[in-house]
C-alpha cells in the first residue's frame, strides 16, 4: 500500500545547509519519536503506511517526517528525516513515503498554522469516516473536545501521489483542526507536537466509545448544542497545558520501558 517517493527536484546546496543540530530540533525529534512509539502501543498505526510530521523549529520551510519502510514502533529520534517542500532530504537516511510527502508538504506550506500534522488510519476514527453523515455525533463528553473543530474531506480520490492531491486536501481542511478523510482515515493539525498527540489520542477514544454505543442498536443521543459548546469552551481553556503534561507522561513511560526512542 505504501509508495516510495521519486523526486525530480534539484539536489539542495549542501554547503549552505542550515544548522539542524540545535537543542530545539533535538527536543522536537524526541517528542515526535515518543508519539510514534506510543501510537504503536495504542494500535493507531497501520503497517508502514501512516505518517506524522512537524515543522522544524526555526525553519518554516522544512519539516520532520518518518522515513519510508519503518513501522512506528521502530522509529527513534535520529531516524526521522528533515525534508524541504521540494522533496529533498536535508538530514537523515532514506526518503519519506510518497503520500506522506505530497500530503504533509502541501499542508505545511499552505496552512502555516499547522506546525504539526498527524495522519493515521486508526480503526475507530477511520470507521466513522466510512459512515453516512457526519462522523461524530457529539454524544460523549470526550467528543466535545472537538466540537466545532472538525471538517470532512468527502472527495476521496485514491492515493495522494502528486502535489495536486495534497493541495486539494489542504484546501478541504479550511479552518479545522481535525479532518475526517472519507474512506481513508484522519488528519490532526496542531501548533505543537504535544497538542497533536493529545488530540489524536482523545479523538480515537471518542470514536471508540461512539462505535460501541452505536453497536448496541439503541439510539445514540447527542448532547444539547448549547451544553456541547459550553463544555468545549471549558475543555479548551487548559488544553495546551494538559497536552504538555500528557506528552510528558508518555515520555516518562517510554523512558522507563523503551528509552531507545530517544536515540
Amino acid at each position: 500500500m505504501a509508495h516510495s517517493l521519486h523526486s525530480d527536484a534539484p539536489a539542495p546546496v549542501r554547503s549552505n545547509r542550515p544548522d539542524l543540530a540545535t537543542d530545539a530540533i533535538r527536543s522536537a525529534r524526541e517528542d515526535l519519536a515518543a508519539c510514534f512509539r506510543m501510537a504503536a502501543r495504542n494500535g493507531f498505526e497501520e503497517g508502514i503506511c501512516n505518517h506524522f510530521s512537524a515543522v522544524v523549529p526555526g525553519h518554516d520551510d522544512l519539516f520532520l517526517v518518518n522515513p519510508y519502510g519503518y513501522a512506528f514502533r521502530e522509529l527513534t529520534a535520529s531516524k526521522l528525516l528533515i525534508c524541504d517542500f521540494h522533496g529533498n532530504v536535508l538530514d537523515g537516511d532514506g526518503q519519506p513515503e510518497a503520500t506522506a510527502f505530497y500530503i504533509h508538504a502541501e499542508i505545511h506550506k499552505r496552512l502555516p498554522r499547522a506546525k504539526v500534522a498527524f495522519h493515521t488510519h486508526m480503526p475507530y476514527a477511520t470507521a466513522l469516516s466510512m459512515t453516512e453523515g457526519d462522523p461524530l455525533i457529539w454524544a460523549g463528553q470526550t467528543a466535545l473536545k472537538f466540537y466545532g473543530r472538525t471538517a470532512v474531506d468527502r472527495d476521496y480520490n485514491g492515493l495522494a501521489l502528486d502535489n495536486r492531491e495534497g493541495a486539494r486536501i489542504a484546501s478541504a481542511i479550511g479552518d479545522a483542526d481535525i479532518v475526517f478523510m472519507k474512506h481513508h482515515g484522519v488528519m490532526v493539525l496542531a501548533p505543537t507536537i504535544a497538542e497533536a498527540w493529545d488530540d489524536l489520542y482523545y479523538l480515537e477514544r471518542a470514536a471508540e466509545v461512539q462505535v460501541l454505543a452505536m453497536s448496541t442498536g439503541r439510539k445514540v443521543l447527542p448532547v444539547d448544542p448549547a451544553i456541547a459548546a459550553a463544555t468545549y469552551r471549558q475543555m479548551r481553556e487548559g488544553d495546551s497545558e494538559s497536552a504538555r503534561l500528557h506528552l510528558a507522561a508518555i515520555r516518562r513511560q517510554l523512558d522507563a520501558e523503551e528509552p531507545q526512542y530517544r536515540h
